[in-house]
């Protein structure tokens, strides 16, 4: 599985490179500014791309409009943000795209090898994973949507926005896959979405959650991972 990073801290580049090649990936190419990025994903089309949010030369977002510029050129494009702060409207800028899996961790999740490395193989698959600090703070700033919840149905919100399947979810929470499935079940009832979204469902509830009223139209094209149960 090939992969282009774009990352200017020669030590973490470097780092990441020696991890993923230590797992089964192809490091194609280490991008440390914007444009470099964006000609090496041209160049490479990878099959998922590593992007930090701040990059040369002022580090404030010129990462992450790069990775939105290259889903724009290349809508199946799977990106994985790291950044070392929670950017919250990047955070949900970046989930309101259409196309391939997406994914935003904070940067000390690296350290974990084995989450860091199950979340990119998850984002390369199609599906999403969300730092749950990050989700943390958008559901501090954004609880309107889901006022209708239960407790119950807010964890299980959390951890599809995490992109969980039903499964996990179920291990996590200590419920049965059938309580799962009533649960979200619910959450589609009260969120108002109708069963003629089919599987998109799953994906339309993840952006209410993080998106609160008036923010971004959700896509209706972006399945997350875990849909394939149930809901």
């Amino acid at each position: 599985m090939q992969v282009v990073i774009a990352e200017d801290n020669v030590l973490l580049a470097t780092g990441l490179k020696l991890l993923l090649d230590s797992v089964g990936f192809d490091t194609a190419a280490i991008a440390g500014d914007a444009a470099g990025f964006l000609t090496a994903v041209r160049d490479h089309r990878p099959d998922v791309a590593i992007v930090d949010v701040r990059l040369p030369p002022s580090f404030r977002d010129e990462g992450i409009r790069a990775a939105l510029e290259a889903r724009r050129q290349h809508p199946d494009l799977p990106v994985l943000v790291l950044s070392q702060y929670v950017e919250q409207q990047y955070a949900t800028e970046l989930l309101a795209t259409t196309g391939g899996g997406v994914g935003y961790l904070l940067k000390d999740r690296v350290s974990r090898v084995d989450e860091f490395v199950d979340a990119l193989r998850r984002v390369a698959a199609g599906g999403t994973a969300m730092d749950t600090e990050v989700i943390a703070q958008l559901l501090a700033r954004r609880r309107d949507p889901i006022a209708v919840l239960t407790p119950r149905e807010r964890e299980v919100l959390a951890l599809m926005a995490q992109g969980h399947d039903n499964t996990t979810i179920a291990d996590r929470l200590v419920i049965t896959d059938n309580g799962v499935h009533k649960h979200i079940g619910n959450i589609f009832t009260k969120l108002g979405l109708a069963v003629t979204d089919s599987g998109h469902r799953r994906v339309l509830a993840v952006l209410t959650y993080l998106n609160g009223p008036g923010g971004l139209p959700p896509p209706a094209d972006r399945v997350c991972d875990g849909g394939r149960r149930g809901h």
